[in-house]
């Protein structure tokens, strides 16, 4: 009785040896999702009024389907007790106390003031080491769909002040959670976006 043995699923290209895998047939992609955005943010001034003076220790950013992220972290703050803010575009900004100019690139800038200094009132010791002018340490925006620049401007009595270069002036909104504040920018003005 002959013995039968396994054949790999190759192909052997006559006279030349060489071994070609069969192809599998591509699979169709998926057709493209339709994200629905949250509507109604707006590009107007947003302000709060807080007296928790808690320092800043970290700003983060993310993406996401709809808009892009920046994340404050204010470590003793919460929605109950909330870090103060202002929150504006602008056509250029300055640092706050001395009046220099902070280049920020960008069809658009959103300057935040967050009631949160960069260093601990009681020591003086700097708990967030940006360096006015500079670029956000550990930022980096490669890919951003409507960030473009991120800039710190400084920290004077008590507040601390950045400067975002955005794709276009879009809405955007700012609320508290435990711990940090956080500013979502959106694409665009459209409450459906399509996502390959």
């Amino acid at each position: 009785m002959r013995r039968l043995t396994a054949i790999p699923m190759a192909l052997v290209l006559a006279g030349t040896g060489t071994a070609v895998a069969p192809t599998a047939l591509a699979a169709a992609p998926p057709p493209p999702a339709v994200v629905q955005c949250p509507t109604g943010w707006g590009s107007l001034p947003r302000d709060l009024a807080a007296d928790n003076l808690r320092p800043l220790t970290d700003v983060r950013t993310g993406q996401h389907a709809c808009y892009d992220r920046i994340v404050l972290d204010v470590p003793g703050t919460s929605p109950a007790h909330p870090a103060g803010y202002h929150l504006r575009y602008v056509t250029s900004v300055v640092q706050e106390g001395s009046g220099e100019p902070v280049p920020v690139g960008g069809g658009a800038i959103l300057d935040i003031v967050v009631v949160a200094p960069a260093y601990d009132p009681a020591t003086g010791a700097t708990t967030y080491p940006g360096h006015p002018g500079a670029p956000l340490p550990g930022v980096d925006l490669t890919g951003y769909r409507t960030l473009r620049d991120a800039r710190y401007a400084g920290s004077f009595e008590g507040r601390t002040q950045l400067a975002l270069g955005l794709r276009a002036r879009l809405p955007y909104r700012v609320f508290q959670l435990d711990d940090r504040l956080v500013i979502d920018i959106a694409h665009t003005w459209q409450a459906a976006l399509t996502v390959r």
